[in-house]
Formats: structure tokens, C-alpha cells, sequence
């Protein structure tokens, strides 16, 4: 194994991996067979990232099953990886034919059939953790919070979080529920620094709820706007380069490197389908990382310095 990322605990005694892989592209890979997934994996588990990032929704409901058919091609893997999936979000989809308007869904019929699908697409007997993937307007707290915890205590979840909740809605929630909510994934990068100031990431600090984020390169903006005079990743890009070049590495471990050094936990999901990239994602761990430094980097992000 080189360049092992470590490990972040949960409240309920688990760990995950220090970054996760999302799987949300795995349907659009140029390829995404069984060989191509399981060099994926492999290329994660070489680094010590073994959690896995995956929700119903994504590739259109197929994500989930082309994972399940790499596992079961090497059902060996089952051991040594956590899967984190999400469910709520419905989308309008030839999968779901009466589904007349994208919506929320967190009845417990739904999340308990979600939770069934899950297991079976991706071939494993439990998920490590199952997310709320968006605040449902329409959520019975005490009824998905009991059926979260009947989920729990009868094997098929070892733990529960959300995804893109305020501090409102994770207390909401953990109100109708026994099990203490492990995690909120939110979008937290150097081009969507808001969590940091609006009492999310606050919140999950204050519960030692480590955090898991998403879109950590602001959907490849940070890079892919770097020469855009004006804007966030144009004034980042000079100092990411400079850092990266003293650490020797590229610019994407630097700004997970940013993330990574709030004391909540931060854990970012990373997503490619290009091996080389993804050999490269550990390279995090070795980017030094001080309070200036980190500061330097979020007044560029904010176009100003702190008050």
C-alpha cells in the first residue's frame, strides 16, 4: 500500500477512510466494465481509500449495479470496503414510469424498499451508512427517524447520516431517532466556502459528526477557470501551483489538503474514472498545511481578506 490516507472515526465506532471514491461517473465512463471497475477499486485500496461513495440516483439508477458486478466478480472486496449510499431524491426516469415530477421521498416505505434495492444492486449484506441525500420539505421526523432505527437494529445500516442538511434539519431528524446521525455530506470546496461560516460545519463540530464533501473541486472549476480573470480560481491558481510545486504534487492535492485540515473532519469525495488520477489522490496527505497557509488560500477563495 502506498501513501496510506488514514482513517476519520464515527460516533458510533466505525471509521472511514480519510477521502472516499464517489461513483457517481462510473456510467459514464469510456469504459465501466467489470475489469475497468475493479482497477478503480484496486487503485483506492492501494492508497488506503476504502469508502466508497455511492447514492440510488446516480447514473440514472445504474451506478450502484455496475459496482455490485465488479464485487461479485471478487466478493473478497465486501471486506475490505465501506459503502455509503444515499436515497430520497427521485428522479424523472424510464426506471420509475409514474413518477410525474422530481421530488423527495422519505416515507419509511420508501426508504426501507431504497435501502432493499441498495443492498441488492450492490451485492452487500449491510451498508456502512445510508444518507438523507436533500431535506425533504415533507418529512415525518419521528416516522423516518423509527424506521432508521429499526433499519439499524436489524443489521441491514451500521449507521445513518444526511447530505446537504442546515443545522435545523440534522437536529430535526435526530430528534425522532435513538442512533446518533453520523455524518452530513455537503458541496465544501475552495470555490464554495459557505459551510464554514453558516453554522454547518459548526453544527457537525459541535456533534463530532466529521464531514464528508462533495464536488471538492467546485465540479472541476478550480481548475478549469484558473485563466478566468476575475474569479476564484484565477486568484487561487498562482498559490495552489506554488504549493503544489513545493510539496510535489499537483494542485488538486493542495486544495484537498485545505479541506482536510479543518479539525471537524472533512472528508472529501473524490470522483474520476482516469486511473492515473486516481493513483494520485492520497498525495493529500503529504501537503503541509498551517493556519496562514490556510488562510492565505480562503481570502483568495473570498476575494478579501477576514474582518
Amino acid at each position: 500500500m502506498k501513501s496510506p490516507i488514514g482513517r476519520i472515526p464515527l460516533p458510533n465506532g466505525h471509521s472511514l477512510s480519510r477521502m472516499a471514491y464517489g461513483v457517481w461517473r462510473l456510467s459514464e465512463a469510456q469504459d465501466s466494465s467489470v475489469n475497468a471497475n475493479l482497477a478503480r477499486i484496486d487503485a483506492c485500496l492501494e492508497q488506503g481509500i476504502t469508502t466508497f461513495d455511492h447514492a440510488d440516483i446516480y447514473g440514472d439508477y445504474s451506478c450502484e449495479s455496475l459496482f455490485g458486478q465488479a464485487l461479485k466478480a471478487r466478493p473478497e472486496l465486501k471486506n475490505q470496503l465501506e459503502i455509503v449510499t444515499k436515497t430520497d431524491i427521485m428522479l424523472l426516469s424510464s426506471k420509475w414510469p409514474d413518477t410525474r415530477v422530481k421530488h423527495y421521498d422519505t416515507s419509511p416505505a420508501h426508504v426501507t424498499a431504497s435501502v432493499e434495492r441498495s443492498l441488492s444492486r450492490i451485492g452487500v449484506d449491510v451498508i456502512d451508512l445510508l444518507l438523507i441525500h436533500r431535506p425533504d420539505p415533507l418529512m415525518d421526523a419521528p416516522a423516518l427517524g423509527a424506521c432508521l432505527d429499526g433499519l439499524i437494529d436489524c443489521g441491514k445500516l451500521r449507521g445513518v447520516g444526511v447530505s446537504n442538511f442546515m443545522p435545523w434539519d440534522v437536529d430535526l431528524l435526530q430528534s425522532g431517532m435513538k442512533h446518533q446521525l453520523q455524518t452530513n455530506q455537503l458541496e465544501l470546496s475552495l470555490l464554495n466556502t459557505a459551510p464554514f461560516i453558516n453554522g454547518q460545519l459548526a453544527h457537525a463540530q459541535q456533534h463530532r459528526m466529521p464531514v464528508m464533501a462533495w464536488s471538492p473541486l467546485g465540479g472541476g472549476r478550480l481548475h478549469a477557470q484558473a485563466d478566468t480573470v476575475g474569479t476564484a480560481a484565477a486568484r487561487l491558481a498562482p498559490r495552489l501551483k506554488q504549493l503544489a510545486q513545493a510539496a510535489g504534487t499537483d494542485t488538486t492535492a493542495v486544495a484537498m489538503a485545505w479541506l482536510m485540515h479543518h479539525p471537524v473532519g472533512v472528508l472529501p469525495v473524490m470522483g474520476s474514472n482516469q486511473l492515473d488520477r486516481i493513483a494520485r489522490f492520497a498525495d493529500a496527505a503529504r501537503v503541509p498545511m498551517d493556519r496562514q497557509t490556510w488562510y492565505g488560500l480562503y481570502e483568495l477563495a473570498n476575494g478579501h481578506e477576514v474582518p
